[in-house]
């Protein structure tokens, strides 16, 4: 099953000529899962090989404006269209306050809003965690479930299982009784169960040994960077991490790459990867549109598709 990480907004605080303010949306198979939803990113979408989609739901990381303002315009526009679907709104406390004080901007919905903390998934799992920065800022982690061991059909056949539902049997970790009354095992056919994936958003964070926790063993975790270490007393003072905090906290929960957003617009992104990289190599600094996919641990490393996700200018949709 496909899984990539699409940046739609990578700017700190406040939008740039280049940059959207946060929003990063997680396709795995089918869903797609948006995490904050800063200014313009229905905008951002519709310049996307995404397209403005009726997501089924919105992940927000806290509730400062640059990762939710473009919640109510978005919202408006689905309303508009006569949606009927619901949309479930996830998020720290302080939601249901938000959603109040939206209903004021964006009127009257054709769609339900459902605040939800119950967050188990088909084959996967998203797990929320603290952050620092605020009162109640939260990170997510998606986790898939382990995937059965690679079936050994060599094995098998030496054994003497048919082919058909014996094989399927022992592959779901059942065991079989032969023809001749021999048991066979899954143990004896199926090798050790394989890893999913696993990645981590933070969101806005200052440097916390509870993010390298939830990031722990993570296939790609995407941290905020936004300051590199000459701001290092400002990073502390407004709870943002620097690139080289975050390069540590890639370090220590020993992730595969670490892919780094919400950058101050006074520095480029050359400035922020040379500053991680001394710690950690194996770092990124995706630009709105770029895209990361994330394969299976065999199949290979999480790979930077630079402009992934942006569609051909002839292709953008025109204005009515």
């Amino acid at each position: 099953m496909d899984l990539d990480v699409v940046f739609l907004g990578t700017a700190g605080s406040m939008p740039t000529a280049r940059r959207a303010p946060s929003a990063t949306l997680i396709r795995r198979g089918g869903e797609r899962l948006l995490v904050d939803c800063g200014e313009g990113t229905q905008r951002q979408l519709l310049r996307s090989d995404v397209g403005l989609v009726d997501l089924h739901e919105v992940f927000l990381t806290h509730f400062h404006a640059d990762h939710f303002l473009g919640l109510p315009g978005m919202l408006k526009t689905f309303a508009l269209r006569g949606r009927e679907l619901p949309l479930t709104l996830y998020g720290p406390r302080g939601l249901d306050e938000l959603l109040q004080s939206l209903r004021r901007i964006f009127g009257r919905l054709t769609f339900e809003l459902a605040p939800d903390a119950a967050l188990p998934r088909d084959g996967y799992e998203l797990r929320t965690f603290p952050a620092r920065h605020g009162r109640d800022a939260i990170g997510y982690a998606l986790v898939e479930e382990a995937r059965p061991g690679r079936f050994d059909v060599e094995a098998a056949d030496a054994l003497g299982v048919p082919f058909g539902r014996e094989r399927g049997a022992l592959q779901n970790g059942t065991p079989v009784t032969l023809a001749d009354g021999r048991v066979v095992t899954p143990e004896q056919v199926v090798g050790e169960a394989r890893p999913g994936r696993k990645l981590v958003l933070t969101g806005d964070t200052a440097p916390s040994d509870l993010v390298v926790a939830a990031a722990f063993g993570a296939d790609l975790l995407v941290h905020e960077a936004t300051f590199c270490e000459d701001e290092a007393d400002r990073a502390r003072e407004t709870e943002h991490s620097t690139a080289l905090e975050a390069a540590r906290v890639a370090r220590d929960a020993n992730v595969r790459l670490l892919a780094l957003t919400h950058s101050s617009s006074r520095y480029g992104g050359g400035d922020v990867e040379r500053e991680a990289r001394a710690v950690f190599p194996d770092t990124v600094v995706p630009r709105d549109f770029d895209l990361i996919e994330v394969p299976f641990p065999e199949r290979g490393a999480p790979e930077l598709v630079k402009r992934g996700a942006r569609l051909p200018r002839a292709e953008v949709p025109s204005g009515q």
